[in-house]
């Protein structure tokens, strides 16, 4: 016989079957042991530490005296609405960095007030957060 650690009072006796309330099915009895989130929200911190951000590059004077002429050059075609491609940096809402996100359209409006470029489709684009603009009227530009 084996050592059984002091029951021996109890390791006999019958298994105790309500006769009022029915056995509970073995699903729901292996549920109770099944393993829970502890640490609610880890796997998101961790996704969220692991995405990568891009920072904004400081563009050269160079650079930002072809975006304020090619600014010029659509200012004074506003009515035509051209067709453009602008490249430009979205800061990111949970952390530092950003991303370089690249729309095209058909320009509505620049407003300098403001510092918007605003398409016709809605979209209002910050002018310090320009990284590049195409347009088919800078063909003979450069």
């Amino acid at each position: 016989m084996y050592n059984s650690g002091g029951y021996e009072d109890i390791i006999n006796l019958p298994h105790h079957v309500s006769s009022k309330r029915p056995q509970m099915p073995m699903l729901d009895r292996a549920a109770q042991f099944s393993p829970f989130a502890a640490l609610t929200g880890y796997d998101d911190a961790i996704h969220e530490t692991g995405r990568l951000t891009d920072q904004k590059i400081n563009l050269s004077e160079e650079e930002k005296e072809a975006l304020d002429r090619k600014q010029q050059i659509l200012m004074e075609r506003l009515g035509d609405h051209p067709a453009l491609i602008v490249t430009y940096f979205v800061p990111d809402a949970k952390k530092s960095g950003g991303a370089y996100v690249t729309k095209s359209g058909n320009l509505k409006k620049i407003d300098e007030f403001e510092r918007l470029m605003m398409l016709m489709d809605g979209t209002k684009i910050p002018l310090d957060n320009v990284a590049d603009i195409e347009s088919e009227l800078f063909r003979d530009m450069f």
